[in-house]
């Protein structure tokens, strides 16, 4: 027998037990003894990490089985985070499976689920794992140390869309208490922890829109200063944008048309009625409502392809036109301002030579002139832009009235400003240090430092940045 085939038999034998391990725990994934074979297995193949799981599970078992007072499943539940994180979704699967079958309360592990669910595309799995969730707990705690202050965050079970609160709410300074209300009683509202300031997460005015009320009440009551309350948000729905900045400026006409439709027109007379009501000819944009970074959006060039599009549509969703607003060297381009306290900061810039232009699919790494016109942009961008359209942003900054918002648009030859969206589910977050996009880090400091002091001035904490 050869060197080769001494070490693949020797291999295959050592398979044999692991796999009968592996179908043991399957059938019995409490029995302490079965995870701690299962740890020196790993162990022996060299899974550390796998070891250090299967032995947090026997001890765990064990600790329970012995009703030991200080039982607990918080460590198993970091493993199985552990494998959310890294993206080993059939893994965190059955380690959350385990958790919840020795402790069915522990909210985090059924919103991870619930998360990984929706992730595949299980919505049902992932609605029934988030309702169980926020059943089980509606507020979550998150404080290290000693922050300067603690802020409440109004969010929904279903998350915050776009709004980048990790970034604008760095734990060294800000504790942070997030409240999903839409799974919350009213009376609730006045038995939360201590807390300094709101901020109301719930940007989308679309995912807002079913709590108006509940939203609104707790305005009413809120004795804290709160940041972007629900009236503000009201007033970006996209249908309603054009009205409000209609009278501007140096902002283009063409940003008013957009309608919003709850269901699809009942007839092909209907729908083209519904598109001249509200100023609409094709080709048109549809997507569905609170949904971001392009998902389910398609252009429509023909009444055809539209109403095949309204036929995919479950619920609320808009239309608005299509307007080729490619810059004269045949690309588009989309430049994001953030508005902190109604004052825009320059956030990033996408060139793309397709219609949908978003950051991420716009090979923006792969190209240095991109790369050096969005940094002459952030930079400057008086002299990347001119004064008309940088003015044009800081009145609808103004206009929009929000304390955290944003806008992406583009500039037309004659120099308006074209609004793609205006609102406050606007990404910012920072890059790797060592990567190629590190230059952005900078200016979304700046974004973030102007949010602290946003912070500071209305709770009287901190001396800002």
């Amino acid at each position: 027998m050869t060197r080769d085939s001494e070490h693949a038999s020797g291999a295959l034998q050592a398979a044999q037990p692991l796999d009968a391990l592996v179908r043991a725990l399957d059938a019995a994934p409490q029995d302490a003894a079965l995870h701690r074979s299962m740890a020196d297995a790993r162990r022996t193949q060299g899974d550390a990490l796998g070891a250090l799981a299967h032995w947090i599970a026997a001890q765990t078992l064990d600790a329970y089985a012995a009703g030991s007072p200080d039982a607990s499943v918080s460590e198993l539940c970091t493993v199985a985070t552990g494998y959310f994180m890294k993206g080993d979704s059939e893994a965190a699967i059955r380690w959350y499976g385990l958790v919840l079958a020795i402790d069915r309360n522990v909210a985090v592990a059924y919103q991870n689920l619930a998360a990984i669910h929706a992730s595949e595309g299980r919505a049902a799995e992932a609605g029934a794992c988030r309702a169980r969730a926020y059943e089980i707990q509606r507020v979550f705690v998150e404080r290290a140390g000693e922050p300067v202050r603690d802020v409440l965050i109004l969010c929904t079970g279903a998350g915050t869309g776009n709004v980048p609160f990790d970034a604008l709410l760095p734990g060294a300074t800000c504790g942070r208490i997030k409240y999903a209300i839409d799974y919350a009683r009213d009376d609730e509202d006045a038995h939360l922890p201590p807390y300094d300031l709101v901020f109301n997460a719930i940007g989308d005015p679309d995912a807002a829109a079913p709590l108006a009320q509940r939203l609104k009440r707790f305005a009413a009551r809120c004795q804290r200063a709160l940041l972007n309350p629900p009236a503000a948000i009201e007033r970006t729905f996209r249908d309603r944008l054009p009205a409000l900045l209609s009278e501007l400026e140096g902002v283009a006409a063409a940003t008013a048309a957009c309608i919003r439709l709850e269901t699809p027109p009942p007839s092909r007379d209907a729908l083209v009625e519904r598109l001249a009501a509200g100023g609409l000819a094709l080709p048109v944009l549809a997507r569905p409502a609170a949904t971001h970074g392009g998902e389910g959006l398609a252009r429509c060039d023909s009444l055809d392809a539209l109403e095949a599009k309204l036929k995919t549509l479950d619920g609320a969703h808009y239309l608005s036109a299509f307007s080729d607003v490619r810059s004269p060297d045949g690309h588009y381009r989309k430049y994001r301002m953030i508005f902190v306290d109604r004052e825009p900061y320059p956030c990033h810039l996408a060139i793309s030579p397709h219609w949908m232009v978003h950051y991420f699919s716009a090979e923006m790494e792969q190209h240095a002139w991109k790369l050096d016109e969005e940094r002459r942009f952030l930079d400057d961008p008086r002299a990347a832009l001119g004064d008309g359209p940088v003015d044009a942003v800081a009145a609808i900054a103004r206009r929009i009235d929000l304390d955290y918002g944003g806008i992406d648009f583009t500039v037309l030859p004659d120099g308006r400003v074209f609004v793609f969206e205006a609102n406050a589910t606007m990404l910012a977050h920072f890059e790797r240090s060592n990567g190629v996009l590190a230059h952005k880090n900078r200016h979304v400091q700046r974004i973030v430092d102007a949010f602290e002091r946003l912070l500071a001035r209305r709770t009287g904490t901190g001396g800002g940045a």
